[in-house]
């Protein structure tokens, strides 16, 4: 299985839902961008993680809940939050 943007979006809410304890309804999709990424980390490494350095091709997902804004950042493989807690988190990856 892979993802597209709209599975992704669907994916992303859900997870910050769920981080956030709050209902799925309470997450706004604010923007889904076509982004280029720097790295095949999607520009979002996560603990010692080693990345290709090749440009990749995804998007970023922007979201909004409790009055704060978050990012996800997706491709057909692979789907990462972005700074949160101060930390890049892996989602999902085929």
């Amino acid at each position: 299985m892979s993802l597209n943007k709209e599975t992704a979006t669907q994916k992303a809410r859900k997870d910050l839902a769920n981080r956030l304890n709050i209902e799925e309804d309470s997450v706004e999709t604010v923007s889904v961008e076509d982004k280029e990424f720097s790295d095949m980390s999607l520009g979002a490494t996560v603990d010692d993680e080693m990345a290709a350095q090749m440009i990749s091709y995804g998007w970023s997902i922007n979201l909004a809940a409790n009055g704060e804004g978050y990012e996800y950042r997706g491709d057909k493989y692979q789907l990462r939050l972005v700074n949160f807690d101060g930390n890049n988190h892996m989602i999902e990856s085929y």
